[in-house]
């Protein structure tokens, strides 16, 4: 039978042989937060600003008159200028080719929906990254303690402080990880969550008998 201290040594190893991938998956999350930044400065740079109701309400309606008269390119021109990305451009054209068909207003639920999972797609990556990072952190400052403490034993201050050093700066870099990632996940659910928003009033416009 394993003793007491045959089950500390063994957790001690796992302990151990965890301490690289830690620190590389640390590394890796921090090049993709930094990355996942970028790509979120760049999509605020092309968002189109369309704060006003009353823009998507105007739009909305020529859209409407457009696509009675059977010029769904005119509806397509009147409406696509609110879309703030790419992805709600398409799910305005996927709107705008549901009028008039059988099932209408369930098409363009069902074209909600899916708008709605794409985002949450797009979200999950940063939210995952909120309990990661401080969780490699956590880690990664957790490990180099137990050869940390055995250096100072043994009166070696140069493992002892290069041990702390590697811990207090796996530290740091979770926090930032968790922090970057916390901000670009608030901003991008608000954002999201309005998109989202204007997409159901523009379905409700082009298809008023599903009000």
């Amino acid at each position: 039978m394993i003793g007491a201290s045959g089950i500390e040594n063994l957790l001690f190893d796992i302990a151990e042989a965890l301490r690289w991938p830690v620190l590389a998956a640390a590394l890796l999350a921090l090049v993709f937060v930094l990355f996942d930044l970028g790509a979120f400065v760049v999509e605020l740079a092309r968002r189109n600003r369309r704060d006003s109701f009353q823009k998507v309400d105007e739009a909305s309606q020529r859209a409407r008159e457009a696509l009675q008269e059977e010029d769904p390119d005119a509806a397509a021109q009147a409406l696509l200028p609110v879309a703030s990305s790419a992805q709600m451009a398409e799910a305005l054209w996927l709107l705008l080719a549901q009028y008039g068909r059988p099932g209408a207003g369930d098409r363009m639920n069902k074209c909600l929906a899916d708008f709605d999972l794409r985002s949450l797609r797009k979200l999950e990556r940063s939210r995952m990254l909120v309990r990661f990072g401080p969780a490699l952190g956590l880690m990664g400052t957790l490990i180099p303690l137990s050869p940390a403490l055995a250096g100072l034993a043994r009166g070696n201050v140069g493992e002892l402080s290069e041990n702390l050093r590697v811990a207090f700066s796996i530290t740091v870099v979770g926090l930032l990880i968790g922090a970057i990632a916390f901000a670009i996940s608030l901003i991008r659910d608000r954002l999201y969550a309005q998109d989202l928003s204007d997409l159901e009033y523009v379905a409700a416009t082009l298809a008023p008998e599903e009000r």
